[in-house]
């Protein structure tokens, strides 16, 4: 069937090169992800490398599998674009309100939630390698040296595979894999293992901390919280680390709203539980929870609008 589809897609058929290419969009879909971060970017490369394997399917000898050639084109879409935009967070949305002074500034401010809902085959995945610590670690790498861990270590291309797709020699990956996994080693965050996901475990305590967070329940919140527990709110660069400053920072917000409460709708985001917030009918933030064994150890607020109907959530509530 493969063979019949290359054949007519060869000849111009452009149906059949869409059949053909269909059933690698989602896993393209997601490697671009976490080379980039930002949904927008990865659906743009995924656009750039079917157009350019439509392109070139004539020259496809068919030597290597269309998976690693569609890779291949993939990731070198990905490397160009991160050299030829570099890394220029967006602009920082300022408070509403007098915010404490953050603890520390968050190193890759750009980058997005990805719907759990997009995901290929969700169950096949390993969540370690889809959560948002992951795509930020990938983000602080040399962009080759993410390119190189995520087609061996994610997705099991042999080094010799490796190395075509990245048009060097398998010593050099060797060389540039051991450097990302030395880094990412040094920067792992230690957290204890979270519930299995959609367990009881899991949504009993997402349901706990949603419903502290959306009725201002601060001490509620914390009480759910790991000692070293931080917020963040890309595009915004600074974070509260620890209890006490997450407290006054929500404490902070509470006080501006003057009793307005928030609606929540849940959803999935990187394989972690997540809900997007209402305030007044409007969206006031897309908020993915890092668990820690039974206590949350990160809150990621997402202050992007543009970010809902990624997740199929509505612009605004009735």
């Amino acid at each position: 069937m493969t063979s019949a589809l290359l054949t007519r897609a060869r000849a111009g058929d452009p149906d059949a090169f869409a059949e053909l290419v269909e059933p690698f969009r989602r896993e393209l879909r997601l490697h671009c992800y976490r080379l980039l971060g930002r949904l927008p970017d990865a659906e743009d490369a995924v656009q750039e490398t079917l157009l350019a394997a439509w392109r070139g399917l004539p020259e496809f000898e068919g030597r290597a599998s269309l998976r690693g050639w569609l890779y291949r084109i993939a990731t070198h879409r990905c490397l160009n674009a991160i050299r030829d935009a570099g890394r220029r967070p967006p602009l920082a949305p300022v408070p509403p309100f007098d915010a404490p002074e953050p603890t520390r500034h968050h190193e890759t401010p750009w980058v997005q939630p990805f719907p759990d809902a997009l995901l290929p085959e969700p169950a096949l995945l390993l969540r370690e390698q889809v959560e948002l610590a992951f795509v930020e670690a990938l983000q602080l790498l040399p962009p080759r040296q993410s390119a190189a861990l995520v087609l061996c270590d994610v997705l099991g291309f042999p080094l010799a595979e490796a190395a075509r797709l990245l048009d060097t020699s398998a010593t050099a990956v060797k060389g540039t894999l051991q450097r990302a996994r030395s880094t990412l080693r040094t920067t792992a965050s230690g957290r204890g293992a979270p519930p299995a996901a959609d367990s009881p475990a899991e949504r009993d305590l997402t349901e706990r901390f949603a419903a502290a967070f959306v009725a201002d329940d601060v001490e509620a919140v914390i009480a759910l919280l790991t000692d070293d527990a931080w917020l963040a709110m890309p595009p915004a660069p600074h974070q509260y680390l620890g209890a006490a400053a997450v407290a006054g920072f929500l404490r902070a917000s509470a006080g501006w709203r003057a009793g307005r409460r928030y609606t929540r709708l849940a959803t999935r985001a990187n394989g972690q539980p997540a809900f997007g917030l209402y305030l007044d009918a409007a969206p006031a933030g897309l908020v993915v929870l890092t668990l820690d064994g039974d206590h949350v150890a990160g809150v990621t607020r997402f202050m992007d609008d543009t970010l809902y109907p990624w997740f199929e959530l509505p612009g605004e509530l009735s």
